[in-house]
């Protein structure tokens, strides 16, 4: 059964009528996507440091935002820390709108997070999002010692397109030449294949704010060649190879058209040997994390993510 917050909140943007993102140009979709936090978001925590940076990317800077925890004592020794990449379909979100969600994170895993602001569709088709991921990933590594975390406890993640970003760069850092090691990755309803034929992207496909048209609208305005959706980089499940890839801990939603290619893409990796953790929140749907302002269950999602993160990135 659909949660009833979730339902409630559903009817109110009909009653609203907010305007499906497939409905507006770029560049409005992003602001109403910034503005939309506000009535669904809970109030921002309190950091110790919010501080932006920048990271050499392919084609110049890459901005970043550095969040460290309120109660960290380990910056002298070096932090364990998170690059982060938000969501919103290679178009639309930014450091603004995820914001809330990464000081949580920083706090509740007593971990520096760094978010990235890499760059999106349709300006900057594929692979841009993913080469400015990798690029931001290598950066916090090679510059652990100057921002006082742990190379050696790095972790990667991100929601929906970061999700599908934070895969790609873990297959990325595993056949970079040196490899980058990371110690964890976090997928929060990933996008797994391009492709989007897996069965709940029919069943959950409309009436669940994430609908199909706004899904080929978001492919649309990053990927401009069909012969992309079976790139790794797009399409993680469809790698070759997923063997030695970090632990990792999935997150899906019932009622999201991108459930099954989550729960495929833990299965997959688990039967390549690696570690893997998966639990789907029946009753939600696709975005629900940051919304603990209206969603009881957001919170209880975020507290299960970083207390993975804590547990995979602890000494020894």
């Amino acid at each position: 059964m659909l949660h009833p917050q979730v339902r409630a909140l559903l009817d109110l943007m009909i009653e609203r009528k907010v305007p499906p993102t497939h409905t507006l140009e770029p560049t409005v979709a992003r602001g109403v996507y910034r503005e939309r936090r506000i009535v669904t978001q809970p109030a921002p925590q309190a950091v110790a440091e919010v501080r932006d940076l920048t990271a050499d990317g392919p084609l110049g800077a890459v901005p970043l935002r550095l969040y460290r925890p309120t109660a960290s004592d380990e910056r002298a020794a070096g932090s364990p820390v998170l690059v982060y990449f938000h969501g919103g379909g290679w178009v639309i979100g930014d450091l603004d709108t995820h914001d809330t969600l990464c000081r949580e994170l920083a706090n509740l895993a007593g971990i520096v997070v760094v978010a990235v602001d890499y760059r999106m569709g349709p300006e900057h088709r594929f692979p841009a999002a993913y080469d400015d991921a990798f690029a931001a990933t290598r950066w916090v590594a090679t510059h652990a010692d100057e921002i006082g975390t742990d190379a050696a406890r790095l972790a990667v993640g991100g929601d929906s397109a970061g999700g599908n970003l934070a895969a790609a760069v873990c297959i990325g850092a595993r056949d970079a030449s040196p490899p980058l090691p990371i110690a964890f990755q976090l997928l929060i309803y990933p996008a797994t294949d391009m492709r989007c034929l897996h069965a709940s992207h029919v069943t959950n496909g409309q009436g669940y704010l994430l609908i199909r048209d706004t899904i080929r609208y978001f492919h649309d305005h990053y990927i401009d060649d069909p012969k992309h959706d079976t790139d790794w980089r797009a399409s993680p499940l469809l790698a070759s190879d997923l063997s030695r890839l970090p632990p990792a801990l999935v997150v899906t939603a019932g009622f999201d058209p991108l459930r099954d290619e989550g729960l495929d893409y833990a299965d997959a990796l688990a039967g390549a040997g690696a570690r893997v953790g998966y639990v789907c929140f029946e009753r939600q749907i696709h975005g629900f994390l940051p919304m603990g302002k209206v969603l009881d269950e957001a919170a209880t999602a975020v507290a299960l993510c970083a207390a993975e993160l804590r547990r995979a990135l602890s000494p020894g």
